[in-house]
């Protein structure tokens, strides 16, 4: 099992990085571009192309159906893998790290050796290039997001294993560090939802979970040239701007815009929301 240094070390992280109070807040005079220009697409669950990643195991291989960009060229992907119960692999590594978050079911990943952390619903990992580990899974249609910053992502044997200074993090859904509208000005005030801050690089592309409260009826703000939004957990009713149709999201599927745009978006119970974005944004 991971020593706790690396869970005390990405809590930290998550309070501190960014410094949320300190960002340029998106404002009203945005909206206008925004409506003039709307960049918004979506992409519905029904609608992915689920292949083998691993052939040779037939019916027990776990199956990956790629959401945005494309996990066998040299681009950021992110896709969903699915997994039958019971579900071990070999000890391996990949060429490229990875990021994750358990979308259904429990999903354990650790060292070879490690004793089984079965992480629940909205806990998230990191897998660093060239670490051997396996992976396993326990539920019916156990499903995990996984992103990667370049591709193509591949899977080879620990004797080709190789250490480049990173080292992985498992947090339980229970460890996700939660902000609401009195911690961070990425939500407005008398607004229930709440945002954890993932990861953020060296691009200032960065990775948020938004947690939105059942009957939340708002908007989304974004002013980056990059925003995917993958659902995770629940579903949400998204309206494309000037259109009077309203589409349902649910798990795996996604919105994604470029420049600024504006998401509006109503649940009816809580829903999940992993947030791949280059700049701030702000729920309203």
């Amino acid at each position: 099992m991971k020593s706790i240094t690396y869970l005390i070390l990405i809590l930290g992280l998550l309070l501190s990085c960014n410094n949320p109070k300190s960002e340029e807040k998106a404002t009203e005079t945005t909206i206008s571009q925004i409506v003039e220009n709307p960049t918004n697409k979506i992409g519905l669950s029904t609608d992915i192309i689920w292949e083998q990643m691993n052939p040779a195991r037939g019916d027990k291989s776990p199956l990956a159906g790629t959401i945005w960009g494309n996990r066998k060229d040299e681009v950021p992907t992110g896709y969903i893998g699915k997994f039958v119960d019971g579900f071990s692999s070999p000890p391996h590594i990949h060429n490229v790290t990875y990021r994750a978050i358990v979308m259904k079911g429990l999903i354990h990943n650790d060292d070879p050796k490690a004793e089984n952390m079965w992480m629940p619903v909205g806990s998230f990992w990191t897998q660093p290039a060239g670490e051997p580990h396996i992976t396993a899974a326990k539920g019916e249609g156990t499903m995990a997001y996984i992103e990667i910053d370049n591709g193509p992502y591949l899977v080879k044997p620990t004797n080709e294993s190789f250490d480049q200074g990173e080292r992985p993090i498992n947090i339980d859904a229970s460890n996700i560090v939660w902000l609401d509208n009195t911690q961070t000005n990425w939500i407005s005030a008398n607004n229930q939802s709440k945002i954890s801050f993932l990861w953020k690089n060296a691009e200032d592309v960065r990775g948020v979970l938004v947690k939105l409260p059942a009957h939340f009826k708002g908007n989304i703000y974004s002013k980056g040239t990059i925003l995917y939004g993958v659902i995770i957990e629940g579903n949400v009713d998204y309206k494309m701007p000037n259109l009077d149709a309203v589409t349902n999201l649910d798990a795996g599927s996604y919105f994604e815009s470029t420049g600024n745009s504006v998401h509006e978006i109503s649940t009816t119970k809580e829903a999940l929301i992993y947030i791949r974005t280059n700049n701030i944004i702000e729920i309203k």
